[in-house]
Formats: C-alpha cells, structure tokens, sequence
C-alpha cells in the first residue's frame, strides 16, 4: 500500500467528520441568525416631529419594551443633557416599544446633536424590575428653526398610497435637507393594517432619507381614517391631527378633513362620526382667525387633504366646502395646500367662490406623482410643483397685501 494514501479506516473517520460538520452547520447558523434577529435593538428611527415653538420631538421604535432616553448638547462630543418621555400621573414613558421625547427650551437658530437611547424591559415584576441590554444609535443633528427666521422653505407630498419608492424619488427632485420641514398631506397609505405596514411603507424610508435630521409633519387623509390599525395609528407620530404654528412670515394651518363618505356609509359600520368630528375644526378654525398671530402673518397657508373646493360631489368633499370655506375667505387665507383628487392642479382664486388659490398635488402612479415646493419672505410667497421627471407642472406667486 502507498503511503501516502489514506487507509479506509482514516478515510471513513474524515467522512463521518465532514458529514457531521455538514449536518451540524446549518443548524448553528441558523440558530445564530435566529439569535441575532431576537436580540434587542432599535427597530426604526430616530425620527423628528415639531410644531416649531423652540422644541423637537425625536420618536422611534425598538423590537421589544424598554425604557429610553434621548442624549443631546450643542456639541456632537458632549451630549451633557438628557430628556426623557412625557411623564404621566408621575409615571415615566416606559414598558413600551414607542419612544416620544420632547426637548424643550432650545436656543433659536442653534444646532443640536443628539443620540437615542434604549435599555431593555426583560421582566416588569411589581416589585422588581429586570434590565437586559442597552442599545444606542450614531450622534445626529438638527437645526432648531428660528421662528423669528426671515424666510421659510418646506416641500409637500401626497396621495403616495403605499408606495414607500416614491419618498425617495419625489424627495430627489427637490432634496429635504435644503428644508425647514417636509408636509405629507394625507393618504401616504391605501389603510391601515399594522405597525409593520407603518415601519416599511413610510417610517423607514423618511428616516433614510431625511426624518433623522430634518423634521416632518403629518395630516391625515381619509384613508389613514380605514382599516383596523386606524386608531392606533397616530400614535406613531407628534400629531396628524389639526394643528397652527408660526415659522418666519408664515402663519400654517392644519385642517384634518376626515373621511369623504357620509358616516352612515356601510363600509364604516357605525363607528365613525366625522361630521362632528369636521364641526369641531370648523370652530376652532374660526378661533384661529382671529388670532393676532394669524392676523399679522405676512401669509396664512392652510394645509389640508380633502380640498374645500374642486374636488367632486362625495359627502366629505361638499362638507368641507360648506364648513371651511367661508372662514377661509373671512381669514383672507394667502394659499390652500391640499391632495386627494389624484390630479394636479393650480385653481386661482374666484371672487364669488374660493378668495384664495388652492394647489392640489398630484396622485401615486409614476407620471402623475407630484412634489411641490413652497417658499416664503415677508414680500412674496412662491409655489412650484414639480411631477416625478423633475419638470414643473404648476406655480403660484403671492405678494404681501
């Protein structure tokens, strides 16, 4: 026998080895990608929300309950002080996967650096409570607006309808680090389903592109109203609700126009009341117009996603139309900003209807998708929407009266 060759003893010896090897290995790896996907991390954000009043908010999600914090200072090295979520009836924001935390008090015009902060819950006993890991992220930052600033930019999006492609794209075209905030005026999903479908289809993709530094805002449209997940839905952000702020020459309201079908309609089975829901709007929107803060805005834009005009025969439609546009008009409102019909538009304004020019976005299919930028002084306001090839499909000027 050769030497050099291996006896069958040896041979059989190396074989079952390699053969156990091969039996074995699979099995570890996938235990250890099991191991890897249950570990505690975070599972999406930061994200920022504000209503520009010297504060941020800074939201995001971890894969299990914990109990965080946000770090931060003027300087990326010495994160010196710490927030955390809203405390209610003396009960710190714990146990939970959802994280909100406010700053408060910032310096106008100053850059913060921050980073979030996660310990996890492993065991909440009445009287003992067991910590597990802690996970952080990278140090970000953002810019604290000035509300006294003498020019404000910000883009909106529409009626993306669970096409989370089309963040990105549309964002491309006019890119959202160059903006105060980014707008979503309603219908960025079809409905709502789960935490998942919020995650992937719009959480995820604004915090890749943009929500870690820049802030967004968000006003429902009636499709955020269906589904199952629905009330749990605003939740996951600052509001999506209406809402005023100041920023620079601007004066932003934020109407939240409820559903376009009748509450009666079987589809909603008895469980919804947006009728009153639109009344209680209309009130406080009557209020909000005779703020001084409204009234001395060199320009009042009003957000909202069912238009109050131009936008069809369905119950909502005709209901906003009947409630909000009066006041729009008795509030000499500079410009209306809205979605839903899935058709771009510019409509001037009309002395015997609409006193004010509305713009409506466009709808989710590529060659109808739209972003639209908005742009203010003391002297001017100029819109330009832009479809998703990058070329202008609608303008507006408006001049200080």
């Amino acid at each position: 026998m050769n030497e050099n060759q291996p006896n069958r003893r040896s041979f059989l010896k190396a074989g079952l080895t390699l053969s156990a090897a091969t039996l074995v290995a699979p099995g570890a790896a996938l235990a250890d990608v099991a191991e890897k996907e249950d570990a505690f991390k975070i599972a999406v954000g930061p994200y920022l929300q504000t209503n520009f009043n010297n504060s941020m908010t800074i939201l995001w999600l971890t894969n299990k309950n914990a109990a965080g914090w946000v770090e931060f200072g003027e300087q990326a090295n010495q994160l010196n002080q710490k927030a955390y979520g809203k405390a209610e009836l003396g009960l710190m924001q714990a146990n939970s996967k959802l994280n909100a935390v406010t700053l408060q008090n910032l310096k106008p015009g100053t850059k913060y650096y921050y980073k979030i902060i996660s310990k996890e819950i492993k065991d909440f006993q009445p009287y003992k409570l067991t910590y597990g890991e802690t996970v952080s992220s990278n140090v970000e930052s953002f810019l604290n607006a000035n509300q006294a600033k003498e020019e404000v930019s910000f883009v909106m999006l529409n009626d993306i309808h669970d096409r989370p492609e089309s963040i990105p794209h549309l964002l491309g075209l006019i890119p959202a680090a160059q903006q105060d905030f980014v707008f979503f005026n309603g219908d960025i999903f079809d409905y709502q389903t789960d935490e998942k479908q919020i995650i992937d289809h719009m959480l995820q993709p604004c915090v890749d592109n943009f929500a870690k530094n820049t802030p967004f805002i968000y006003v429902r449209g009636n499709h955020e109203t269906r589904g199952k997940f629905a009330r749990e839905f605003a939740q996951y952000y600052m509001h999506v609700g209406h809402t005023a702020f100041t920023l620079g020459p601007v004066r932003f309201v934020v109407i939240d126009t409820g559903e376009d079908k009748e509450d009666a309609h079987p589809v909603y089975a008895g469980i919804v009341n947006f009728d009153d829901y639109r009344m209680q709007q209309a009130a406080w929107l009557k209020t909000e117009i005779n703020t001084k803060e409204f009234k001395k805005a060199p320009f009042r834009v009003v957000l909202m996603h069912i238009p109050p005009r131009y936008s069809g025969d369905a119950h909502g439609p005709k209901h906003c139309t009947e409630l909000f546009e009066p006041l729009l008009n008795q509030g000499k409102v500079d410009l209306v900003l809205s979605g839903h019909t899935h058709k771009y538009m510019v409509y001037q304004p009309d002395k015997d209807l609409n006193h004010y020019p509305l713009i409506i976005g466009g709808g989710p299919q590529k060659g109808t998708r739209t972003i639209t930028r908005i742009k203010a002084d003391k002297n001017k306001l100029i819109v330009s929407m832009l479809d998703d090839s990058g070329k202008e499909v609608g303008a507006y000027t408006a001049l200080k009266k």
